[in-house]
């Protein structure tokens, strides 16, 4: 045999997957979602700190994170 029959030969073999292919889309909507919902979370938070906010704008001359 030559060494490009022995190649073809070897790369002949296909291996299964673990799971059906479907799993792994499902599994990235999973994570993706997740990731999703841990941005929701960060949705507003400058708000909860006004006080701080207000603070830093004082002692900062107000030009920095949106002051006006």
């Amino acid at each position: 045999m030559s060494l490009m029959a022995v190649v073809f030969a070897e790369t002949v073999h296909a291996r299964e997957l673990p799971v059906e292919t479907y799993v792994y889309g499902l599994v990235a909507l999973i994570v993706f979602f997740a990731l999703g919902i841990v941005t929701y979370s960060y949705r507003d938070v400058a708000n909860r700190h006004r006080a701080k906010a207000e603070a830093y704008a004082k002692r900062h001359g107000g030009s920095e994170h949106g002051g006006h």
